[in-house]
């Protein structure tokens, strides 16, 4: 096992690379791939305009769920990329999968946006995981980083692709 390279300066790179990260494949996820669910009328959700307009404190929960994470894999001395995938995806599951036991047992949600979310959500927390796993370890953090531009740069091409071809409608705000 390579020894975990915890300096401030670098977890809070980390942090801030994989939240990134995350923010990248959530904008494929809900932009992309559960687009339509959100287009249908739902109790459960808030209209697109204020969902918009409050999207802010949804990428702030990524960013709490991030430093968890870093804070677990640095007490738990997890490096790598691999290890970091797999114990991010662990605990996404569990706390997506306890998220959505509790929703679905006191909303309107859909089953189907539920298991969505359960299945985005717990990826991202594998997406950080890996990134954090692999940055605790590098000894070139700057090809983590170019990765992670590029990982981002496909996530919003393969959006923009998706919502062109009809496979997920664009949000029209009025």
């Amino acid at each position: 096992m390579e020894p975990i390279q915890s300096s401030a300066r670098r977890l809070v790179g980390m942090t801030l690379l994989a939240w990134f990260a995350v923010l990248g494949f959530d904008f494929l996820l809900h932009g992309g791939f559960l687009a339509r669910l959100y287009a249908e009328p739902s109790p459960f959700l808030l209209p697109a305009e204020d969902a918009f307009r409050l999207i802010r404190l949804g990428y702030m929960s990524f960013l709490v769920f991030i430093i968890l994470l870093v804070w677990l894999m640095v007490r738990q001395k997890i490096g790598g990329g691999s290890r970091g995938l797999v114990f991010g995806l662990q605990v996404g599951a569990l706390a997506w999968g306890s998220l959505v036991f509790g929703l679905l047992s006191i909303s309107t949600a859909s089953l189907e946006l539920m298991a969505g979310w359960f299945i985005g959500q717990t990826l991202e927390a594998g997406i950080g995981g890996m990134v954090v796993g692999w940055g605790l370890v590098s000894n070139r953090p700057w090809r983590l980083v170019v990765y992670v531009v590029l990982f981002v740069i496909a996530a919003v091409v393969v959006t923009i692709i998706l919502q062109s071809i009809g496979f997920a409608p664009a949000v029209e705000m009025t």
